[in-house]
């Protein structure tokens, strides 16, 4: 009832959305006779804001045309290499004419960009994935809002998370190294440690980036709420079905504008704050500013519905039972033994800010993976960094993408690279048979 309700109020804000922005408009283009009203730029911020307030926020483009690669601006278009129910693989192809740079780019690494699937869309992570480009072939998982996924697709386990991703690996090839930010970094530590104990390849370097791998060690505010609510109180309090207006119509969701309500309830005063600085600047006609803000709220009111039985089961496994530390986990009747790793090296990520995953969660990884030899471990705290610092701004471009890229620079050879010592030893095996 409560989606319904809130469907209800979205469509009976739309229009007054709309005239906000065209009251904003009125009292602010230079053609506008109102302009010249006494105290229009204060009308024309005010009206511009409510418009912000009360508008709904679509699901943001990645809108990255070009890169850098050796001093050379080169062509990016975004490609859908393979497409599931709940989640799309993006390709960010590079193209370019010049010749040594074209060189450059097919040798360089392979890397998947595991984007979370916790309220926003893949696009938070676009600083990520603008840097990784300049020295990386980029792929990215592109969630699904559950709430467009028809019911004839099934539900969504944490156990299909898991099998999402393993099929990601294998399809772009088990030379790619992977990233993951945030939530992500349990579920892909469960799928490599899973084709490890099958004896799949696995991917030569892991970056676990601020993720709840042991949620248990300096528990924040959302591991507090996950950890002291019982699972049915979460089922019965935050779970809805989708309303008849979209295709997922019927499907068990945890909607995103409840999400969206949480992320704001937990720093209250820096959301007015934010805001009131907003209007100010519009005021001054402060455009640098303005834009930075819209930039950020444009992306962070972007919010995407989850399905029920993945969020749910990340609830208990993740942050009630622990079962990935405790070793109880299974995935479709396997074990996850992070120990079976053994040729993956691990570079694990925290923000000394974080607030989202505290200090030592991420970390954890390592007392985990016990097969990879400690010279192959790694641990990266970036000073200064939050939660979205660590994959996003400033720091994350000057502080722990040059950690990342010279991480996977050191253990990912290029497939060329891998093939040509075995082209040798064949050829030199070939030759000595026909002596």
């Amino acid at each position: 009832m409560l989606y319904q309700l809130y469907e209800s109020q979205r469509a009976l804000m739309a229009p007054f959305a709309e005239f906000a922005s065209a009251s904003s408009k009125l009292y602010s283009h230079p053609l506008s006779p109102f302009t010249h009203v006494p105290m229009a730029q204060r009308y024309a911020a005010g009206f511009d804001l409510m418009h912000r307030l009360a508008k709904e926020y679509e699901k943001p483009q990645f809108d990255i045309k070009s890169t850098t690669v050796a001093g050379v601006e080169v062509a990016v278009q975004e490609q859908v290499a393979l497409e599931k129910p709940f989640c799309r693989l993006l390709r960010f192809k590079r193209f370019t004419d010049h010749a040594p740079v074209l060189e450059r780019m097919k040798t360089q690494p392979k890397v998947l960009v595991v984007a979370p699937l916790s309220g926003h869309h893949s696009t938070l992570l676009r600083d990520t994935v603008k840097m990784l480009l300049r020295d990386h072939k980029v792929f990215i998982t592109d969630w699904t809002d559950a709430r467009m996924v028809s019911l004839e697709h099934g539900p969504f386990h944490l156990d299909d998370y898991v099998g999402y991703v393993q099929e990601f690996i294998r399809a772009i090839g088990h030379d790619v190294s992977v990233i993951s930010v945030c939530q992500p970094t349990v579920p892909v530590l469960a799928a490599v440690s899973l084709m490890a104990s099958r004896g799949e390849r696995t991917p030569p370097a892991l970056v676990m980036m601020g993720g709840p791998i042991d949620a248990r060690r300096s528990p924040t505010a959302v591991n507090n709420l996950a950890m002291n609510k019982s699972y049915d109180w979460f089922e019965n309090n935050v779970i809805y079905r989708v309303p008849p207006n979209y295709p997922g119509s019927g499907r068990r969701v945890y909607p995103g504008f409840l999400q969206h309500t949480g992320f704001v309830a937990m720093n209250p005063d820096r959301h007015m704050s934010s805001h009131y600085d907003y209007f100010l600047d519009l005021v001054r006609g402060d455009e640098d500013s303005v834009d930075a803000h819209r930039q950020f709220y444009d992306e962070y009111n972007a919010v995407l519905d989850m399905p029920a039985e993945y969020y749910l089961d990340t609830i208990k496994t993740v942050f009630q039972d622990f079962a990935l530390v405790n070793g109880t986990w299974d995935v479709a009747g396997e074990r996850v033994r992070p120990q079976d790793i053994t040729t993956s090296a691990v570079l694990t990520i925290e923000g000394e800010l974080d607030d989202i995953s505290g200090a030592g969660q991420t970390r954890a990884a390592h007392s985990l993976c016990t097969g990879v030899p400690a010279s192959r471990q790694q641990h990266y705290d970036a000073i200064g960094a939050g939660h979205y610092g660590i994959f996003s701004g400033r720091r994350w471009r000057e502080q722990v993408y040059p950690e990342v890229q010279r991480f996977i620079e050191r253990y990912n050879r290029p497939a060329a690279l891998l093939k040509a010592p075995a082209a040798k030893k064949a050829s030199r095996a070939a030759a000595k048979s026909r002596r």
